[in-house]
């Protein structure tokens, strides 16, 4: 058994337990990505909104993944709604 075997054996476990936590507490997830978001789109004045934008959606989109990986059909992550960014800069 190879290097890489052994620790998908190892991390299989904690896969699970990643995505039990993701299910329970999306919402929280989701809410403290946006104001990450907000923060540090505040600090460097809106100079990068478009980058954060767009890691924030990756972001929610791999919490999304793992906590419905048990779901069939979820595979797919081709939702229609674009991700959601933080609000402009006031």
């Amino acid at each position: 058994m190879g290097l890489l075997d052994n620790l998908k054996t190892k991390l299989g476990p904690a896969k699970g337990k990643v995505s039990d936590l993701a299910q329970q507490h999306g919402d929280k997830i989701q809410s403290g990505l946006d104001k990450a978001a907000k923060t540090v789109d505040q600090r460097t004045k809106g100079k990068y909104s478009d980058r954060i934008q767009t890691g924030t959606g990756k972001a929610k989109d791999a919490v999304d993944r793992l906590a419905h990986k048990d779901e069939p059909g979820s595979g797919t992550g081709g939702g229609s709604t674009p991700p959601a960014g933080p609000p402009p800069a006031s």
